[in-house]
């Protein structure tokens, strides 16, 4: 990724990561973290929106491309892209379709339930896949020494993501 007007990568993620601008983490709160989330989101989905623009990839956008990430090298029916938190969104079955229909994805319908079309990547899917993943490597290694505290933050994510989800699931 490019540097941005605003600083590096590694800068970019320090100044979003602490709304104080001190550098201690206790200062950030659960509010702070919530929006955080939410712009990290916006921000790597224009990202990949860059990165599909450098290979010269027109044919899908940047929500296709993750939701096709999301599936790569598994076999999943729609109604697990939702449940597994793979895809969120309205239009689940229209990107689905669009990627189909670009060759990044080939459908079928399930053997054991004519109502279910079960989903997987193309060889172009995969190819698009290795490339967005090489991206990603390049991204770590932006973070520098910044990449050992990477394993906490997903240990607090997922630890966030399951209180969201106990409270959708038991109030």
């Amino acid at each position: 990724m490019q540097n941005t007007d605003n600083g590096s990568l590694r800068d970019l993620a320090h100044d979003a990561s602490m709304p104080d601008g001190t550098g201690n983490t206790a200062a950030a709160s659960y509010s702070d973290i919530t929006r955080l989330i939410e712009r990290l989101h916006r921000r790597y989905l224009d990202v990949i929106r860059y990165e599909l623009s450098q290979m010269g990839i027109d044919d899908i956008n940047a929500v296709q491309a993750l939701l096709l990430m999301n599936v790569q090298n598994s076999e999943v029916s729609i109604r697990e892209l939702v449940d597994r938190g793979y895809y969120i969104g309205s239009k689940v079955t229209y990107n689905v379709r669009h990627l189909v229909e670009t060759d990044y994805l080939e459908q079928e319908r399930s053997e054991r339930d004519r109502r279910s079309v079960r989903i997987r990547s193309t060889k172009k899917g995969n190819d698009l896949c290795k490339s967005l993943a090489e991206m990603e490597a390049r991204h770590a290694d932006a973070l520098g020494p910044e990449v050992d505290r990477v394993d906490a933050a997903w240990a607090l994510l997922r630890g966030l993501e399951r209180v969201w989800s106990d409270d959708i699931r038991f109030g």
